[in-house]
């Protein structure tokens, strides 16, 4: 009976402190065993430092895999090709490391349970990260990736990157010019020194006007201080300002009165949650910026797909980016495309909204012919796509072929996919292959959803009740 009790726990993850991961400019330190965080707290404007912790070593290279298959996945999605997104992930190791550092922040309360985190999660948490560095640093992303965590030398884009619009050019630069104009008292301009009472320092601020010039125009009392105040009494921390003028700057320019108060009422009347706004406009400021027209079309196509009014409101909320979406250039080839394979369409909206802003070519035929190819019918891929919706979102290359062939070794049928396809949604290196190890050492059989699905105390449970059983039998 000694080998009832045995069973060796599975492998438990260090907490980490939580609080959000801003970019900084100092230079990270990751040795090879310990990780180490620095970070900002958000709520707050003491600098803390994250206890040290031990992480072991195959965990933190799972996920930095995941997070180079998250950061391929979006460079792809912004137009690069293979080669040119696999030289930018070459060149991007410390940039690497800060996202898996995000992971560990964002995420606190899985390890503290000891629970690692599914590649869905994963996405989650980085691809809206890596949206908002996109909206602020524009076609200079590449080099903050790069060149990680040192900023890259913001007037070249100025200087080599001519708008063939000569008097345009020189707008640009006189607007940016304003940002460090003095009075004849030596003070800057009421509007930067009311930016800089939120953390803007001169240079955050001419980043957004080389984005959207008009903002240098913008007056202070008349229309960047009513939208800010109309943020903060909406519950928007203060620390959060900076990230929302910095992804959508327009913002100011519109009238809260005939366009943002009205938008918000239109989202409101659909269901979204008053109490979330300031989640949704941090993570989307731009919704408020959409016309009613650009609303309308999005939500009335929600409803042509047969999504419930209860989940078109879930849909704006968790993933307002889908307003951005075209409704004829994106959403609807995808929605054609998945209703030819035979998936609820509505479901699969609910379920992963993102799905539909990736391209049928580029993305979506490929994985249907990755599984055809292994042998499954075009019904079984519908069915695992319905159970797991982000299953088109994974990599191929980084994601779906690794953990196919590592299955292929696991004592299960191919069917054993189709029933549990969210499978492909765990980290290779820090769950399936361990939890895998453990099952086979202790010569047990569990279904595939056991294996990777439960907690660490109840995987341990669930070995035991094998155990027992199997020494029952053979009494």
């Amino acid at each position: 009976m000694r080998a009832f009790y045995a069973v060796r726990s599975s492998v438990k993850i260090s907490p980490f402190p939580a609080g959000p991961f801003p970019i900084t400019r100092t230079q990270p330190h990751f040795p090879q065993k310990l990780f180490f965080c620095h970070a900002k707290f958000a709520d707050s404007e003491i600098d803390g430092s994250f206890t040290l912790r031990l992480v072991p070593p195959n965990l933190i290279a799972a996920e930095k895999e995941e997070a180079k298959a998250v950061l391929t996945l979006f460079l792809k999605k912004q137009g690069s090709s293979n080669t040119v997104a696999a030289r930018i992930i070459n060149k991007s190791d410390l940039f690497i490391d800060h996202l898996v550092s995000r992971l560990h922040s964002v995420h606190k309360s899985r390890y503290l349970v000891g629970r690692e985190l599914t590649t869905l999660e994963i996405r989650d948490a980085l691809i809206p990260y890596l949206e908002s560095l996109l909206e602020e640093h524009g076609n200079i992303l590449v080099d903050i990736v790069e060149n990680f965590p040192e900023t890259p030398v913001k007037e070249k884009g100025v200087t080599e990157v001519s708008p063939p619009d000569p008097a345009l050019d020189s707008r640009k630069v006189k607007a940016i010019s304003r940002v460090s104009e003095t009075s004849p008292t030596g003070e800057l301009r009421p509007q930067i020194l009311y930016l800089m009472e939120f953390g803007m320092d001169l240079e955050k601020i001419k980043v957004i006007i080389r984005k959207f010039p008009a903002f240098a125009y913008y007056s202070l009392e008349g229309k960047i201080k009513p939208v800010v105040q109309f943020l903060l009494e909406l519950g928007v921390p203060k620390s959060n300002i900076p990230t929302i003028l910095s992804k959508r700057p327009q913002l100011c320019g519109i009238s809260l009165s005939d366009n943002i108060l009205p938008t918000m009422t239109f989202l409101e009347e659909l269901g979204v949650d008053k109490k979330q706004w300031a989640k949704v406009i941090y993570r989307t400021p731009a919704l408020l910026t959409y016309s009613r027209q650009k609303l309308t079309a999005a939500v009335d196509f929600l409803y042509e797909m047969g999504v419930p009014s209860e989940n078109v409101s879930k849909i704006l909320t968790r993933c307002p980016n889908i307003i951005s979406y075209s409704v004829e250039d994106k959403l609807r080839p995808t929605s054609e495309y998945f209703r030819s394979l035979g998936v609820d369409i509505g479901l699969l909206l609910y379920r992963s909204p993102h799905t539909f802003g990736l391209s049928v070519e580029a993305n979506l035929k490929p994985v249907t012919e990755f599984f055809l190819e292994k042998g499954y019918t075009i019904e079984e891929v519908a069915t695992m796509v319905s159970r797991c919706g982000p299953l088109y979102t994974f990599s191929l290359t980084k994601n779906l072929i690794p953990k196919w062939d590592f299955f292929l070794t696991m004592d299960y049928p191919k069917s054993e996919l189709v029933k549990f396809p969210q499978y492909f949604g765990y980290n290779l290196e820090g769950r399936i292959k361990p939890r895998y190890a453990i099952v086979q050492e202790h010569g047990v059989k569990l279904l595939l959803n056991q294996v990777l699905s439960l907690s660490s105390q109840n995987f341990d449970k669930a070995l035991k009740r094998k155990l027992k059983k199997m020494l029952a039998d053979d009494v």
